[in-house]
C-alpha cells in the first residue's frame, strides 16, 4: 500500500518563500513521475507541478510558472516544491501525488494513483 505523506507547509506573509516535502512509500519512489496539486477553499483541485521519473522534466501551471520550482531526490524517495514570490491567491492544501503507469498527461490528475492527506499553505497580505 502506497503511503504518502506531505510536509512544509504554514504560514507566511506575502513575497515570502516555503518548500513542500513529500516522501512516498509503498512504491519504487524513482520508477514513477510526481505531481502537486492544490486545491482552494471553495474551488477545484487544480494541477501546480509536475516531474518526470528521472526529473528531466517539469512541468508547471501558469499561475505558478517562474515562481514555483519542483525538484526530486531519488537517493532520498522525496520531491520537494520550492515556492516564492507567494501570493495570497496561492493559499490553498497542496496534495502531493504519485503518477500512476499510464501514458497520460501529467498535468490531470485522473492519472495519479495515489495521494497524500494535504499540507495547508496560508499567504497572508
Amino acid at each position: 500500500q502506497v503511503q504518502v505523506v506531505e510536509s512544509g507547509g504554514g504560514l507566511v506573509q506575502v513575497g515570502g518563500s516555503l518548500r513542500l516535502s513529500c516522501a512516498p512509500s509503498g512504491r519504487t519512489f524513482s520508477s514513477y513521475a510526481m505531481g502537486w496539486f492544490r486545491q482552494a477553499l471553495g474551488k477545484e483541485r487544480e494541477f501546480v507541478a509536475a516531474i518526470s521519473w528521472n526529473g528531466g522534466s517539469t512541468y508547471y501551471s501558469d499561475s505558478v510558472k517562474g515562481r514555483f520550482t519542483i525538484s526530486r531526490d531519488n537517493a532520498k524517495d522525496t520531491v520537494y516544491l520550492q515556492m516564492s514570490s507567494l501570493k495570497p491567491e496561492d493559499t490553498a492544501v497542496y496534495y502531493c501525488a504519485v503518477k500512476g503507469r499510464g501514458t497520460g498527461s501529467p498535468v490531470s490528475e485522473y492519472e495519479y494513483d495515489a495521494w497524500g492527506q494535504g499540507t495547508q499553505v496560508t499567504v497572508s497580505s
